[in-house]
């Protein structure tokens, strides 16, 4: 069985770079039997895809997304990381990790919780001075 962990800060300040880590076990990152996600969720508001790292190392983003996200991966420790760099208090939200199979243009556009095979239980990241 796949689980999944997020980490990272609670409270991010304007203009900096929100880090999290995602811990998987019960399945190698490496795998190709699957996608490493990141999506979203701020208050009030529907999912939203992020990105995500292949099997092979390969990412890819959300285009309205792409020139502040980077995902990257520690093999060794099984985990995969978001970085968003430039935040504004519109990046406040719960942020999970998720595995999938292909992600298709609608799920990066609607994403739904059913469109995805495990989550991590989601952390709670506010933008705030």
């Amino acid at each position: 069985q796949v689980q999944l962990q997020e980490s990272g800060p609670g409270l991010v300040k304007p203009s900096q770079t929100l880090s999290l880590t995602c811990t998987v076990s019960g399945e190698s990152i490496t795998t190709n039997a699957y996608y490493w996600n990141w999506i979203r969720q701020p208050p009030g508001k529907d999912l939203e895809w992020i990105g995500h790292i292949a099997g092979s190392g390969s990412t890819y983003y959300k285009p309205r997304l792409q020139s502040r996200a980077s995902i990257s991966r520690d093999t060794s420790k099984n985990q995969f990381t978001l970085q968003l760099s430039s935040v504004t208090p519109e990046d406040t939200a719960v942020y999970y990790c998720a595995s999938s199979g292909r992600i298709t243009d609608t799920i990066m556009t609607w994403p739904l919780r059913a469109d995805f095979r495990s989550w991590g239980q989601g952390t709670q990241v506010t933008v705030s001075s």
